[in-house]
């Protein structure tokens, strides 16, 4: 029997008994697509409707028109007040008047002590295409920026101007490689920290992810270098008006209170990982079968790798010198908008279409420019690409409409702040991290988590005795935390662009994950105790 064996394998042959393990070896699992996480987590949502009790605090808000607070009650009676300190003072809301009345806080704030359980109001399973529709046009803002963007990659990429710059590129940096891949991380840190660079940073991977394949990294590098980088930025974030700042101004304080510290856990926090992404590159460096993604390595390289022989033949001329500068110069307007100038999603794709034509007019005009209808193709071939990557941001923004509509996200909210009431100081905070990063799943913006749970939490850290700039450390890094892998947050349109499984980027991410956690917890622990009142 032996022999027969093995006179079937050399002559390449398989026996039958090994038949059943091939049809085993076909059938291994494979992780679900972004599509599909959304879906399953909505129907999860919907579920929860039905059995988790309903129930809402009275939301606060400050009117322009009328230049009056106006108070909508769990049932939905709205009232109104002079929007005057002590009109705030009497509803125990302890925030600065002028934090409204200047625009600093725009969205409803909960107004603690006011949850009221209210009739169940559970979602049906025929409403769950709606919310998905709902999230989309919710979220049309970002997806017009996207499609944008990809419209400005599609008539970059068809002049040429990618293929003969990176030929260029990867001469100049040869032996010196994660140098690009390290200056990537720190900006994207540094930009988390100061802006909350997050929906923004979709705009790089179109450009780093090419330069990256051909220096010798994979698509987690690419995701750790933007995404995770400039989440750890926003984790630790000191002067961001998105988190920080805003839910500063929600606790009662001012952002400048425990920046010291934000400030040194972001240096902490900044060194641990850029040399787990150091110890990660130089491992895929040195052996490609290494990465956690190789199993698709030749499905993404085939989508992003561009073609260094045609790159070859390719004249670096002055047109596509001129053209990549544009397209660089493109995300520095950005930037500069963004921090300096107000500029929201429309003003920047504003300056995507812009740049867009400028490129239009120099590649495609001229004796040896690619033609005016070849680039207008261009732009809709560009924008038809980031289309699913658009609608991922909108069905995760479906997720919160259900939550909300079926008035379940104040009753876990209500119920994390009895959990912690009547605590001691660092037993709070620990907890109160642990309740941060599991409200990350609910309500994924740092916004819009900030106002609701700010006036319900920070009055708790009075009564043990802790500053209030340590429930804001406890929300940064508890939310971010959780976004890391979140399915209602980012991270899903960014898998989906690399078309990147989730399970290969946990692989990478969830040591990232429980330090932030552990290091929180200890750092938060030994402040409570030394900054008690």
């Amino acid at each position: 029997m032996a022999e027969a064996t093995t006179g079937a394998v050399i002559d390449g042959t398989v026996p039958s008994a090994q038949e059943p393990k091939s049809e085993k070896k076909k059938r291994k699992f494979s992780f679900p697509s972004a599509f599909t996480i959304l879906f399953i987590v909505t129907i999860i949502a919907v579920i929860c409707t039905w059995f988790v009790p309903a129930g809402q605090y009275s939301k606060l808000m400050y009117d322009t028109d009328s230049g009056q607070l106006q108070v909508t009650s769990p049932t939905g009676e709205v009232s109104t007040m002079d929007a005057t300190q002590e009109s705030l003072d009497k509803l125990g809301v302890k925030i600065d008047i002028n934090q409204f009345t200047d625009g600093a806080i725009t969205q409803a704030v909960s107004i603690p002590g006011t949850y009221e359980g209210l009739d169940q109001n559970p979602v049906s399973l025929a409403d769950i295409p709606y919310s998905m529709v709902w999230g989309v046009i919710d979220g049309i803002d970002v997806m017009v920026f996207i499609l944008c963007l990809g419209g400005l990659i599609g008539v970059v990429k068809v002049t040429g101007a990618f293929e003969s710059g990176l030929a260029a590129l990867t001469k100049k940096t040869k032996g010196r490689e994660f140098l690009l891949v390290f200056g990537v991380s720190v900006f994207m840190i540094f930009g988390g920290t100061m802006c909350g660079l997050e929906e923004e940073a979709v705009a790089f991977y179109p450009i780093l992810a090419p330069i990256f394949i051909a220096l010798g990294y994979d698509s987690i590098v690419v995701v750790g270098s933007i995404f995770m980088a400039g989440s750890i930025g926003t984790t630790f974030s000191t002067v961001n008006p998105f988190s920080a700042v805003i839910a500063s101004n929600a606790a009662g304080t001012v952002f400048t209170e425990g920046i010291a510290v934000r400030a040194l856990a972001l240096v902490v926090g900044g060194i641990v990982f850029l040399l787990y992404l150091h110890w990660y590159a130089k491992k895929v460096k040195a052996n490609p079968e290494f990465s956690y993604s190789y199993e698709d390595r030749e499905k993404f390289n085939a989508e992003w790798k561009l073609d260094e022989s045609s790159a070859e033949g390719r004249e670096f001329s002055w047109r596509r010198k001129l053209v990549l500068v544009i397209f660089v110069a493109a995300f520095v307007i950005m930037i500069v908008g963004v921090m300096s100038l107000g500029w929201w999603f429309p003003q920047m794709a504003a300056e995507f279409v812009t740049l867009s034509i400028l490129v239009m007019v120099i590649g495609g005009t001229g004796k040896d420019g690619v033609g005016e209808a070849k680039m207008v193709d261009a732009f809709g071939a560009g924008a038809s690409s980031l289309v699913p990557v658009a609608l991922i941001i909108g069905l995760a923004r479906g997720v919160n409409h259900v939550l909300t509509e079926g008035m379940i996200s104040d009753t876990m909210l209500n119920a994390a702040s009895n959990l912690v009431t009547g605590m001691s100081g660092p037993l709070f905070v620990i907890c109160l991290l642990l309740i941060f990063f599991v409200l990350g799943f609910v309500v994924p913006s740092s916004s819009g988590l900030a106002v609701l749970s700010m006036p319900i939490f920070a009055p708790l850290a009075d009564t043990v005795g802790i500053p209030r700039w340590i429930i804001v450390a406890a929300y940064q890094f508890g939310q971010y935390a959780m976004l890391y892998i979140a399915p209602t947050g980012l991270i899903m349109a960014t898998l989906q662009m690399l078309d990147m499984k989730m399970s290969h980027w946990f692989k990478f991410v969830w040591p990232m994950m429980l330090f932030t956690l552990v290091f929180g917890a200890i750092l938060l622990s030994i402040c409570s105790i030394v900054f008690a009142a």
